[in-house]
């Protein structure tokens, strides 16, 4: 069964992941490892503050990307392929103790919250606020959340 509640913000998410920290059991219910997974979800993060190495067109973002992106706003929750890597990231980790991951993800939202420098545009959604990139991450990890199962 998926981890429910959904995170709904990025203080949800991290209170969700002192929750995972302390739990008796994680685990993925896809391909990917509780490693990978956190892995991917902090480089998306990192990714909007210090750029992501295979962005869609420019056209693409200004068409499909951003209206893939309005209609997640709309509906309050994202659905994309969640063993999908983001294009050109490093691999990810498949390594059995996801704490390492985890710790990365943390340190990425907190390095997100408190971060004033000009973003850099979302691989296919393009230029968004702090505010869209916020709620993006908070979709994201939300929609991860599908596939993650706490006891």
């Amino acid at each position: 069964m998926a981890d429910t509640p959904k995170v709904q913000s990025l203080d949800d998410v991290l209170r969700w992941l002192d929750r995972l920290e302390h739990a008796a059991q994680v685990q993925s219910t896809n391909a990917w490892k509780m490693s990978a997974v956190l892995e991917h979800m902090a480089q998306s993060v990192d990714m909007s503050m210090d750029g992501f190495p295979q962005p869609k067109s420019a056209l693409f973002q200004a068409t499909v990307g951003a209206a893939a992106f309005a209609v997640f706003r709309l509906r309050g929750r994202m659905r994309h392929g969640l063993t999908e890597p983001i294009l050109g990231a490093p691999p990810l980790p498949q390594a059995d103790d996801y704490r390492l991951a985890l710790d990365h993800l943390r340190a990425s939202v907190q390095r997100f919250q408190a971060y004033t420098g000009p973003l850099k545009p979302h691989f296919a959604y393009g230029a968004l606020s702090h505010a869209d990139f916020a709620l993006a991450h908070t979709l994201h990890i939300a929609n991860h959340q599908d596939d993650i199962t706490v006891a």
